[in-house]
């Protein structure tokens, strides 16, 4: 068999992701924190970008003789230098549509929200240890405690193991125990949820006895409401039941809760949605984003042709032509997050108008047609993105629901059938709670036919417990 060589033309298509489209593909997806970051890193790292806002800033306060090397703002219309590869530019950036950018003043950042850092809980228990004037031996023995102590406040570690660790006397270890169960918060150091809530009433001075022996023997019987049962086996009437378990909700099951620093995560919302009359107004969140430009000395420098090293000439070319994306693509993103803000308002007209019990079901396709983009596209831009509505603020993706049909023809948005069973149980007789096949049966008298597995997957969702550990006496 011989072996030879030989040469084939062939013609192949496929998809290249060129850098400035990988570019605009990643500002869709950023939040608008994520993304004013991303531009301060740029600006710090790009000569050839600017932020007008600071350059106002100097100006005002001091005028020099350089005026020349004033920066001028890129517009969408500009025409860019001809050194730059226009040929891979994304079609959907051409066309600029109807755009607002002006954004209302927010009122000044109240200075008083401000507070100090919180002290955590090990901190906590510490000071508290030392105000003890312990011997090095007990500080030794508490600082290993109270490390092994969770975030709830419970310890996460046997008086066996503390004592294998240092070779420390087991009386000498539970002793060291017992005092911090006895510091601030009542019930922290706790093994359990049965010795917090007793160290609690312990705390308390309470000697009732249904009460202690609720907590020792029948928090599984608590936890379902079987009161008859604990009144059974306790010998009491039903009342003395229900007065122990209205005081043992008054106790707190995680002690150390009120110490972590988990703190509230604030939504800046990306657009602003207003009613004028019978429209509704869109205007871009643009509160604390830098005005970028371009500065015009490196750019009438390579424009010119001026003696600089060609590895200087290549690295200034190679950052102009990336704050002119930069720019470009952030435009492309909010001209994006507008026309998909406005789709939506037009598919879930009656929700802006009327409420959530009136938001329609939507899919990505039906926007994505509507505005001409792919459903890729559309995807990216609702993810982590916040619109305030005269309803509220929700995110993007809200507003896209699939559907459950109806007896009469129609369909209705899964978030309003969920908004439905929560105004049920809102309303419900808590003496006699509705359970799932009974709101089962109530929606569908409004022409609502689900499954009663449906109703405890969406009532799961929103955390409401059944009705079993719903109901009150």
């Amino acid at each position: 068999m011989a072996i030879e060589l030989q040469q084939n033309l062939r013609l192949q298509q496929q998809l290249v992701m060129t850098p400035q489209l990988q570019m605009a593909i990643k500002l869709l997806q950023l939040s608008k924190l994520e993304l004013v970051e991303m531009i301060q890193q740029e600006i710090e790292t790009n000569p050839t970008l600017e932020d007008s806002h600071i350059i106002s800033a100097e100006e005002n306060t001091e005028k020099t003789d350089t005026e020349s090397l004033t920066t001028k703002e890129v517009s969408i219309e500009e025409k860019f230098d001809n050194y730059l590869d226009w040929h891979n530019y994304i079609d959907e950036f051409n066309s600029t549509g109807k755009m607002h950018f002006e954004s209302e003043k927010k009122d000044a950042t109240d200075l008083e929200a401000f507070t100090t850092n919180k002290t955590s809980l090990a901190d906590h228990l510490r000071w508290q240890l030392l105000m003890t004037q312990p011997s090095p031996e007990d500080e030794e023995i508490g600082s290993q405690i109270i490390g092994n102590i969770n975030k709830d406040g419970y310890l996460d570690i046997s008086v066996e193991a503390i004592t294998e660790t240092g070779n420390y006397p087991p009386d000498h270890v539970r002793r060291i125990v017992s005092l911090i169960q006895s510091f601030d918060p009542p019930g922290i150091c706790a093994a359990d949820l049965k010795e917090c809530l007793l160290l609690q009433t312990r705390h308390l001075a309470i000697e009732n006895p249904i009460i202690t022996d609720i907590i020792r023997n029948h928090l599984k019987d608590l936890e379902s409401k079987r009161y008859k049962i604990i009144a059974k086996a306790l010998k009491c009437d039903i009342n003395s039941v229900v007065s122990a378990v209205e005081f043992i909700r008054t106790l707190d099951p995680k002690p150390g809760d009120r110490f972590n620093n988990d703190h509230l995560i604030y939504i800046t919302p990306d657009v602003y949605v207003y009613k004028e009359g019978d429209d509704y107004l869109i205007l871009m969140n643009d509160d604390d984003m830098p005005k970028l430009h371009i500065n015009s000395y490196y750019k009438k420098a390579v424009r010119r042709g001026e003696k600089i090293a060609d590895e200087t000439k290549t690295y200034l070319k190679d950052r102009l032509r990336s704050a002119e994306w930069l720019i470009k693509s952030i435009h492309h993103r909010r001209k994006t997050i507008y026309n998909v803000m406005e789709s939506i308002i037009k598919f879930q007209r009656d929700f802006f108008d009327n409420g959530i019990a009136h938001l329609k079901p939507l899919v990505l396709r039906d926007v994505a047609d509507d505005i001409e983009m792919h459903e890729s596209t559309i995807s990216r831009v609702t993810n982590n993105k916040y619109a305030y509505t005269p309803q509220g603020i929700f995110e993007l993706k809200f507003f896209f629901n699939s559907s459950i049909n109806c007896s009469n023809g129609g369909s209705i948005a899964s978030a309003s059938v969920q908004d439905k069973i929560k105004k049920l149980i809102e309303h419900e007789n808590h003496k006699k709670p509705y359970s799932d096949k009974k709101i089962t049966e109530i929606l569908e008298t409004s022409d609502i036919h689900i499954a009663r597995r449906t109703v405890a997957k969406y009532r799961e969702m929103m955390g409401i417990l059944p009705s079993s550990k719903r109901k009150q006496f």
